[in-house]
């Protein structure tokens, strides 16, 4: 246990001893001479602090931290653009529900509300992103303060916390005590919810689980299958949680986001009983809101989720109980069993439905196979592998094809963020270097953070990259077809060679360019000890695994 001080220190001091005491020990940041005293007490301190090339992929790395870790993700900028900069990682972190801190320098005390250098309004511009937004003006507070921002990021449902300081607290002398390390607080579910949890079971012939969310463990993870097992039930994963589920199991059913298995989201609207723990159940896992009615869900609907006011937000349940995940999935190892097995044609015919939309790996227009590359990835990868991608059409080939095996393998954002995916798997390498931290990027999302491999290179790590190359913000134009069919306007892209791009950082630089090559060159990029970038060509007309540009525009000209 961190020990109580009483000694004179500097703010900067008091702030790192804080965050220090609290068991946080991974950062990422910008420098600025907004909070340089911090940055000098952070050299002394057992704080990883990674420097990085922009704020955007400093606050990605921190959010990705805190999914790993699930302690708050540490991110240090500085005041004005830094912040500002810095908001796509606490957006993330919002619509993720990932515990993070942005701590940020802030202009002096006595120079606000003259629009300062820099100066902002944290509270204004943070406010409907971060849980907390506290501008730290009394050093003597600061202890109390990062008790608090801790809490706030980790308890109920998780999320961003923004602290601010300004530049003339933080060379303040003050004696003051520390905090003791703050425990997480799990929430268990009542005896009576889970009677009630157990009646509803017993009296469903078609229940469906739904799984999501975030403070989810490896232990949690394990008392779910067992009760998908003992029960009989089928299992989905909600929009980029498939790590939530071990993908091979004879109860996973698929995930839904964006483009699922047709057969899946007609299997949750059959279903007699819904169960959703942990997940939200936001637009993009209900089909735009489409899949379960609102406000009243028509079927019996149980709500398990750490947030209160998460409860009845949307769907009204049947059952609604605040619970965290790890306390509700050993409760359910109380429940009992049923005797029959009248449920198990109902969750074999959803695994079926599932390996039927997954197990084909289709071909597509061009000389490279995206089938060739995902058929390898999923029986040469590593068990423990982390899967890191961020936001465009080549992640439906992760969603529908690849195959999480287990908890702590997945790095993507809920958001939709692009340029999420680099920044996650550096921050994937630096806390776990055993592991094989792997990113799946498009040609447009990779360089959003791409300027990220300087740090990667700067701290002898070694992610993967794959740079799926369609010269196109792939989802984009895919809209733009539908909507203005041949009418290509503000979507196409003209790229570097990003082998060369890697090999100027002096990472390792493949590329891919005819299917005939593609196991070899991957053969090559694993073997290295080094960061590698594979850059895949794929054609333009092979928009997604399910149809082409072609397609598209002739169905949307058909359409009228």
């Amino acid at each position: 246990m961190h020990k109580p001080s009483s000694r004179m220190r500097a703010a900067s001091q008091v702030l790192v001893d804080a965050l220090e005491g609290h068991g946080l020990r991974h950062a990422f940041g910008v420098p600025g001479e907004s909070y340089l005293p911090v940055l000098d007490a952070l050299a002394d301190s057992r704080i990883d602090f990674v420097v990085c090339r922009h704020e955007s992929g400093a606050a990605f790395m921190a959010e990705a931290a805190g999914k790993l870790t699930g302690l708050p993700g540490l991110c240090f900028v500085t005041r004005g653009p830094g912040m500002t900069n810095a908001s796509a990682g606490v957006h993330v972190a919002q619509q993720d529900s990932t515990p993070m801190i942005l701590i940020s320098g802030q202009i002096s005390r006595g120079f606000r509300h003259r629009e300062a250098f820099q100066e902002i309004d944290p509270r204004a511009v943070f406010g409907t992103m971060a849980k907390l937004v506290i501008e730290i003006d009394d050093a003597a507070r600061i202890p109390e303060f990062v008790a608090r921002a801790v809490r706030v990021a980790t308890q109920g449902r998780p999320g961003p916390v923004v602290l601010t300081l300004p530049d003339d607290m933080l060379d303040e002398q003050v004696m003051v005590e520390d905090v003791p390390a703050f425990e997480p607080l799990e929430i268990a579910p009542g005896r009576s919810e889970m009677a009630r949890l157990g009646a509803l079971i017993a009296a469903a012939e078609r229940p469906f689980v739904i799984v999501g969310g975030s403070r989810w463990n490896e232990r949690a993870v394990a008392a779910l299958v067992r009760f998908a097992e003992c029960f009989d039930i089928p299992v989905s994963a909600s929009f980029r949680r498939q790590m939530l589920f071990p993908n091979d199991h004879a109860a996973y059913a698929g995930d839904l986001g964006p483009g699922a298995n047709p057969k899946l989201v007609q299997r949750v609207k059959d279903a007699d009983l819904v169960l959703a723990f942990g997940a939200r159940l936001s637009e993009l896992p209900t089909q735009g809101y489409s899949l379960i009615p609102i406000p009243n869900p028509g079927v019996a609907f149980v709500h398990v989720h750490a947030g209160v006011e998460e409860l009845g937000r949307v769907i009204q349940p049947t059952l609604a109980i605040n619970a965290t995940p790890a306390a509700f999935t050993a409760a359910l190892d109380d429940l009992e069993p049923p005797a029959d097995t009248r449920r198990r044609a109902w969750r074999e015919s959803a695994r079926e439905d599932y390996l039927a939309w997954s197990e084909p790996l289709p071909q597509v227009p061009g000389p490279v196979q995206m089938s060739t590359i995902m058929h390898w990835l999923r029986q040469n990868l590593p068990a423990n592998t982390v899967m890191c991608s961020g936001a465009g059409n080549f992640s439906i080939w992760l969603h529908r094809f690849y195959r999480h095996p287990g908890f702590g393998t997945q790095l993507a954002p809920v958001s939709g963020t692009m340029g999420y995916g680099f920044p996650a798997a550096i921050a994937a390498a630096r806390l776990n270097p055993e592991r094989t931290a792997l990113c799946f990027a498009g040609d447009g999302d990779f360089l959003m953070t791409g300027q990220e491999l300087a740090t990667a290179m700067q701290y002898g790590l070694a992610p993967k990259v794959f740079v799926i190359d369609n010269g196109t913000y792939g989802t984009i134009r895919m809209h733009q077809e539908r909507e203005f069919p041949g009418r290509v306007f503000g979507t196409d892209l003209r790229n570097p060679d990003f082998a060369a791009y890697a090999r100027s950082f002096g990472a390792d630089g493949f590329t891919i360019a005819d299917d005939r090559d593609a196991v070899a060159v991957m053969e090559a990029a694993f073997a290295s000890k080094n960061a590698a970038i594979i850059h895949v060509k794929l054609d333009t007309e092979a928009i997604s695994p399910g149809t082409t540009i072609s397609a598209l525009r002739a169905k949307a000209r058909d359409r009228g």
